[in-house]
Parts: structure tokens; C-alpha cells; sequence
């Protein structure tokens, strides 16, 4: 749940703080639906702990002290913000509170860890940043799928040439719920797609085509949004949450190879078809196709839970001072395609430029 954002913009420049007995004390703001699992992850690590948890709902606070006796709770952000004992703060609240929890605590010498979206622009994004650097903390995106053992595999094939140059990256998104009020549901599914685009392919697109419809709340709940990159290669979007059933398929295809994704599997999550197309001849009337049609097979792919993962890299970028490869420039990116497909969105599927 949101936490109450009675908070004052620090104007006090403050050097980051330093971490004690190589434990990084982590206090998370918001213990809704996602908050739950960042305090278990952060908390069961050997390098750091949570010590505070704050939430505006009395109800979320007695979750936690029932769950985590040891940690403390307050409805008050502002406490966790400026205190001396913290040395990052984890924001798991709605987006359009993240800019000002985010900012109040790196002005105050934090390192901080935000669920996706990173925020609600890109000028907010690009502030964060720019004050991050300043102050030399770290900011690190939650774009949880990034640490999957699927993401991961794939991104090998990609960079070995498994798969060949890329043609295409089709992701279906789909659910019954769950309906969002604040945001629109390209804001509330896509970002996991544009975060794993971001991260697997090499190339940054050029353009964005957006088309959706609103039918319940006032916001779009049905959306397909189409990514132009350079040298051909295309990447769609199915986000939906009106969907009788839940769906979680990307396929990708290559001019070697093509690969299936299915999250919802529990064995072979992946697939890689040895299949494809060849155009031989000279002249366009006398190209003619031939179809290649091989073997298909499952990877292994390692089964870990992608948040503890996240969490322990997160704690080792702070501890070793080093750069998240899903910091706050991977979340500007996100950002800067939520905004263009909002606005070609707004424009019955306008292509906008990047």
C-alpha cells in the first residue's frame, strides 16, 4: 500500500553512509502486495537486514511484526527517510510516489532500491540519476525477470549466436486482473517485456506504435504496443487484463534459430526449434523458399528465485561499488517507452519516435 508522502525534500547535502559490521541495514517502504517479498529477501541475506518497514495501513504493519518480530515498524516515511541508522531504503509503493520517496532518500545519503516502474517520467528519471551520480549512491530498478534462470539462458543464446541475428520478440502478457487504478496496463505489465528487451538486445528502438482500449475503470485494460529497431527487427507487446486466461509466452525468432518461452511451465520453460526460412536466387522472380525444419530441444534452465538473487546483487553492487546492470539509466529506458506508447496511445496508434 502507498505510504503517506508527508515528506520534505532534504536541501541538506549529505555524504553517503557508511556501511557497519558489513551489513547492509535496508528499511522498506510500502508492505502491500510486493513488500511481503522484498522484506523476506532482503532479510534473509548474510550481508544485509531489515531493521525498519514502513506502510500507512495499520493492518500491513501488524503483518509485519507478526511475520518479523525483529523489525521495526512505523507509518511515519519521513523517519526512515533521514535516519543515521539506514543505509538504503527500498521503495515498493505506487509509481507516482516514487519520484519523491526515491529523492528524499539519496538527498539524504541512501541507496535506493525501487519497484517497477522507476517513475512516472522520464525528466523525474533522469533527475535521480543525475543525483545519484552526484552523491555517488547506487540505484537499482526492480526488474525481478532479469534474474530468472529463463532471462538468463536466453541471453546466452543471444550472445553466443545460438539464435543468429534477431527478427522478431513476440510477448504475450495476459490475466484475468489484476485491475489498477493509478496506472494504465501498459505501465502495470509491459515493463517486465521492456526490461527484458532492454537487456537482451543489443540495439535500442527507434520508434513506438501503441493501440488499447479502455472498457472498466478509465484506463486502458487492453493494449499492443510494437517497438521498431534498427536492421529490421521488431519487438510486440500483448498486455491485457481481460483475458479469460493467464498466458505468459515470448517467442523470439532468428535467422538461426527460434525460441519459445513459457513462464507458466514448470519444467521446460524453454524451447529452441532448429527451424527457420532461406531466400536463395538473384532476382525477385526467381527467389524461391526453402523451409528448414530440424530438431527441437529444452534447455536446462536453473530454478532460483529471482528476488533473492536480485536482493544478494544488490547488496554486492553497494558493499563493492559497482554498477547494476538494471540501475537507473535500464529504468529510464523502460520509461522513455512507457511515455511514447502512452502518447501513440492517446493518438489511436501514432508512431512516435524515440
Amino acid at each position: 500500500m502507498a505510504t503517506s508522502l508527508s515528506v520534505e525534500s532534504g536541501t541538506k547535502a549529505s555524504e553517503p553512509i557508511r556501511v557497519n559490521d558489513g551489513v547492509l541495514r535496508m528499511a522498506v517502504i510500502g508492505y502491500g502486495y510486493w513488500g511481503p517479498n522484498i522484506v523476506r529477501n532482503f532479510h534473509g541475506q548474510d550481508k544485509s537486514r531489515v531493521v525498519a518497514v514502513c506502510d500507512k495501513s495499520s493492518k500491513s504493519l501488524d503483518r509485519v511484526r507478526h511475520a518479523f518480530p525483529d523489525v521495526r515498524t512505523t507509518n511515519d516515511c519521513k523517519e526512515l527517510l533521514t535516519s543515521p541508522d539506514i543505509d538504503a531504503v527500498a521503495v515498493v509503493t505506487p509509481v507516482w510516489t516514487h519520484f519523491e520517496l526515491a529523492k528524499t532518500a539519496l538527498e539524504n545519503g541512501k541507496h535506493v532500491f525501487v519497484e517497477k516502474p522507476f517513475t512516472c517520467t522520464t525528466a523525474q528519471a533522469e533527475e535521480l540519476i543525475e543525483l545519484a551520480d552526484r552523491k555517488k549512491l547506487k540505484i537499482m530498478v526492480d526488474h525481478t525477470f532479469l534474474f530468472t534462470g529463463a532471462v538468463r539462458r536466453i541471453k546466452e543464446f543471444i550472445d553466443n549466436g545460438t539464435l543468429g541475428e534477431l527478427y522478431y520478440y513476440d510477448s504475450m502478457r495476459v490475466n484475468l486482473g489484476l485491475f489498477q487504478h493509478d496506472v494504465n496496463v501498459l505501465w502495470d505489465l509491459a515493463p517486465h517485456d521492456l526490461s527484458i528487451m532492454d537487456y537482451l538486445i543489443k540495439e535500442k528502438p527507434e520508434a513506438v506504435v501503441a493501440t488499447g482500449e479502455r472498457h472498466l475503470n478509465g484506463v486502458a485494460d487492453i493494449a499492443f504496443m510494437t517497438l521498431y529497431y534498427p536492421n529490421n527487427m521488431i519487438g510486440h507487446i500483448n498486455v491485457n487484463w481481460l483475458s479469460p486466461v493467464k498466458v505468459r509466452t515470448t517467442l523470439i525468432g532468428g535467422e538461426k534459430k527460434m525460441l519459445v518461452w513459457n513462464d507458466l511451465e514448470a519444467d521446460e520453460k524453454l524451447k529452441i526449434y532448429d527451424k527457420g526460412v532461406q531466400m536463395n536466387g538473384d532476382g525477385v522472380y526467381d527467389l524461391l523458399v526453402s523451409y528448414r525444419s530440424g530438431d527441437m530441444w529444452a534447455p536446462r534452465v536453473e530454478q532460483v528465485e529471482a528476488l533473492k538473487m536480485e536482493a544478494a546483487y544488490f547488496v554486492d553492487c553497494v558493499m563493492n561499488d559497482k554498477t547494476p546492470f538494471n540501475d537507473g539509466v535500464a529504468g529510464l529506458h523502460v520509461v522513455r517507452m512507457l511515455e511514447a506508447a502512452d502518447q501513440s496511445l492517446q493518438q489511436k496508434g501514432k508512431i512516435i519516435q524515440l
